[in-house]
């Protein structure tokens, strides 16, 4: 299971910016987030953790896009590892038939996820209407079952936000399958 290491990023540092297609080919770019609140959550196909905490992050943008809470879903992994789950047009149909309230996007080059120097899927990340960060971590304290979930920790953090509260603490770190990164080419 991935930790945060001291590099991770500190609340109050700005969203990094980027340009990506969406899985299903739309261009997005992240001044579409600006003067709103924002989650971005890194995510892929294959992952058990995404799997699990799918329904319940997507119930969760369902109710806060209407507050104003902007969503973007980002999956950087390489898809030649696991290509029947993780790549675009996998992807694609997953948005579809789940229904997803909020765009997909694919990070080719996986700068992007470089640059928020996310490290699993599912991992969260929460800007408020500044861009700053705000709240990065887990969705809730349990991922495995959702009725032995004691802290909805993500929905706190929103309704901290969105009620001009100071960020809450603890954050806990996500929980999750490591980026599959891709392997350096000579």
């Amino acid at each position: 299971m991935p930790t945060y290491s001291n590099d991770s990023p500190q609340l109050g540092s700005l969203m990094p910016t980027f340009r990506l297609l969406s899985v299903c080919g739309e261009s997005y770019d992240s001044a579409q987030l600006r003067g709103k609140p924002a989650v971005i959550v890194f995510l892929c196909g294959h992952c058990p953790y995404v799997q699990a905490v799918e329904e319940r992050y997507l119930a969760l943008a369902r109710a806060y896009i209407p507050k104003g809470v902007q969503w973007v879903g980002i999956s950087a992994n390489d898809p030649s590892l696991y290509p029947d789950e993780d790549s675009p047009e996998a992807l694609c149909r997953r948005y579809h038939e789940k229904g997803y309230p909020f765009p997909i996007l694919f990070d080719a080059t996986q700068e992007v996820a470089r640059a928020f120097q996310a490290v699993c899927t599912p991992e969260f990340f929460v800007y408020d209407a500044e861009g700053r960060l705000y709240y990065h971590g887990r969705l809730d304290d349990n991922w495995k079952d959702p009725k032995q979930v004691s802290r909805q920790e993500l929905r706190e953090a929103l309704d901290a936000l969105l009620s001009g509260k100071s960020a809450p603490m603890p954050q806990h770190p996500a929980m999750g399958c490591s980026i599959k990164w891709r392997t350096p080419t000579a």
